[in-house]
């Protein structure tokens, strides 16, 4: 039977230092947009231009967003981005259980990123029904940050 993928023999269609780069284990860090989460809308210059983020803070503000976007729920995303964080909502299992659930599912949430090392250093808060929680975040440029957010309505 005849291959459907024939062998071109090496041959490239394009940018053959694309196709090289893609084959390194090479990990990008590109720009991105400044958001500010609090009022819910990109950040802007005096100039009424949308803020444009260093390719650290870009890796931050994918990371914030990425635990913040739930998973599975929005066509646009793959199934690996996101996190599962409202899964816990609604829960009644005791806070020490809640808590390993939250630092597994932002481990696993923010290491689906190449430019994540290692997420640790997590820190809760209770405060009535909801959960704060902080944790440290460390790219492969061994830039450190922590990172901030809450899982609310338990019980």
């Amino acid at each position: 039977m005849a291959n459907l993928f024939p062998d071109n023999g090496g041959f490239f269609w394009g940018d053959e230092e694309s196709v090289a780069q893609a084959d390194s284990n090479v990990v990008t860090f590109g720009k991105g947009w400044k958001f500010d989460y609090a009022q819910g809308e990109f950040m802007t210059t005096p100039s009424g231009r949308v803020a444009v983020a260093n390719s650290r803070e870009a890796w931050i503000e994918w990371c914030q967003k990425a635990i913040r976007t739930p998973r599975y729920r929005h066509v646009i995303y793959s199934r690996d981005y996101g996190s599962e964080l409202e899964d816990l909502l609604g829960s009644d299992y005791p806070h020490s259980v809640i808590e390993s659930e939250v630092e597994r599912m932002v481990t696993e949430t923010l290491l689906a990123d190449d430019r994540t090392s290692s997420v640790d250093q997590f820190s809760f808060a209770w405060i009535g029904d909801g959960c704060t929680f902080s944790c440290q975040v460390t790219s492969v440029q061994e830039d450190v940050e922590f990172l901030e957010s809450e899982v609310i309505e338990f019980g």
